[in-house]
């Protein structure tokens, strides 16, 4: 199942990174972003399936706000991928759930399956063990 992916993330080299894994996994990356402005810009746009969304962007700690407007406003499935899940622990409405970072390309690509599953409505029997999944 491919899906058109947004990546919001202000540090370059992990934006990077989470592109050739999502390109080599056969996702379309619709865009990178290191802003809440340009995410909304990108989103307002575009068709995005999923967005991997940092909390802390180039502006400041926008990305909660960010991932709950795309995912309650915009019907966007939206992980948060963070060095600081407990900025997050007690869940975020319209989102799925939080990957801690740093991670590996095998946790990234079960997250991105897990919640491409859950946007189909198809069954997830687990979730994998390095995503704490929202209530």
């Amino acid at each position: 199942m491919t899906a058109r992916i947004l990546i919001i993330e202000d540090e370059a080299l992990v934006a990077m990174e989470l592109r050739f894994v999502l390109e080599d996994l056969g996702h379309e990356v619709v865009a990178t972003v290191g802003d809440a402005r340009s995410a909304r810009a990108i989103a307002a746009q575009s068709e995005i399936d999923l967005a991997l969304v940092d909390i802390h962007l180039s502006d400041g700690p926008t990305g909660v706000e960010v991932g709950r407007e795309l995912g309650q406003d915009m019907g966007v499935t939206v992980l948060f991928m963070t060095a600081n899940p407990g900025m997050v622990r007690d869940g975020v409405a319209g989102t799925v759930g939080v990957l801690t970072k740093p991670t590996d390309e095998r946790a990234v690509q079960t997250a991105v399956d897990y919640a491409l599953r859950r946007r189909q409505g198809q069954p997830t029997m687990y979730a994998p063990p390095e995503l704490q999944v929202f209530a």
